[in-house]
């Protein structure tokens, strides 16, 4: 029998439109011979059911089921598609926990962990991971940008603590312009993360298990067009992304195994996004952040790794869903 399969998307926050397009490559790219797909947007409006014909009903949140043609559809496992809240940061994960359904993704406790940036990079600095040194500031505390600087040199990451595509995100050079850029990133969140800047070559790479064995995409390097690699960098072709990296195999091979240790360290599933820079006067690659939830629209980075790969992302996706069984 097919599998009946939830492509959960939507989300909460500012990163809702990404999670759509998300959607949209990987619905293109499932299987449909091996499993029925069923269309669920979760947003601030309720949780719906989005059929082929675009009929929308609502989910029974009481053990996620749907009425499709009359019938009631139970799912075997969720394919999660849903960047940021409440899909990246584990709510939907423990939700899904307590109704035994399988899903794509973390588990809620490193979902929750890494969706929290500060919190990720001490644990990574604890497991002997090269990070960036930070600040952590909260909204309802006072800062200080003159204690600030005596902590951190300039230039400076500003970013919202929780969340991700660069949303809220700012390079400070100057000390004038700090304030506004931790304003512009409370904006966005509570938190905010204060990061030095480091020196090097900006690289990304996915990884996922397969058949319980951790592996490693190629590697792609970033080589924006902007200050940073900021969203529209990311999303709007200000950046150039190439695809297996042109890296010597040594820095290759150091990345992938920093990336699939913190794969291990974090107690990953299914396929994270891990960004690195790598600062060659000391040959050694910094984590920045991890991704639980990277993006798979057309313009993202884990599509690319995965055909660099030589997989087609039918494969790809397939072999995500059956890691849920």
């Amino acid at each position: 029998m097919k599998k009946n399969i939830a492509l959960v998307t939507g989300g909460y926050s500012g990163e809702s439109v990404i999670s759509y397009k998300s959607a949209e490559t990987v619905s293109a790219n499932i299987n449909r011979e091996k499993y029925n797909v069923y269309y669920i947007d979760i947003n601030p409006q309720g949780w719906f059911y989005i059929d082929d014909n675009k009929n929308k009903s609502t989910v029974d949140k009481t053990d996620f089921t749907i009425k499709d043609n009359g019938t009631t559809v139970s799912f075997d496992a969720v394919l999660m598609c849903l960047h940021g809240t409440p899909g990246e940061d584990g709510k939907l994960q423990g939700y899904f926990d307590m109704l035994h359904i399988p899903y794509s993704t973390c588990n809620a406790a490193t979902s929750a962990l890494t969706f929290n940036k500060r919190y990720t990079v001490a644990v990574a600095a604890f497991a002997g991971i090269h990070v960036a040194n930070s600040v952590h500031l909260f909204k309802e505390e006072p800062h200080d940008v003159e204690a600030i600087l005596k902590q951190l040199t300039l230039p400076v990451f500003v970013k919202p603590n929780n969340g991700g595509s660069s949303i809220g995100m700012s390079k400070v050079s100057v000390k004038e312009e700090l304030e506004s850029a931790i304003q512009k990133a409370f904006n966005e969140d509570t938190q905010v993360l204060i990061e030095e800047f480091i020196s090097g070559r900006e690289f990304t790479i996915g990884v996922y298990k397969a058949n319980g064995k951790i592996v490693s995409l190629p590697m792609t390097e970033i080589i924006t067009q902007k200050d940073f690699f900021d969203y529209e960098a990311k999303y709007l072709g200000k950046s150039e992304e190439i695809t297996p990296a042109k890296v010597d195999d040594s820095v290759a091979e150091q990345i992938a195994s920093a990336a699939k240790k913190a794969y291990q360290v974090f107690n990953c599933n299914g396929v994270v996004r891990i960004d690195f820079i790598y600062n060659e006067t000391i040959k050694q690659p910094y984590m920045l952040e991890i991704n639980t939830v990277p993006g798979q629209s057309s313009a993202s980075i884990i599509p690319q790794q995965v055909r660099a790969m030589g997989l087609t992302l039918e494969e790809f996706y397939s072999s995500l869903i059956e890691s849920c069984f």
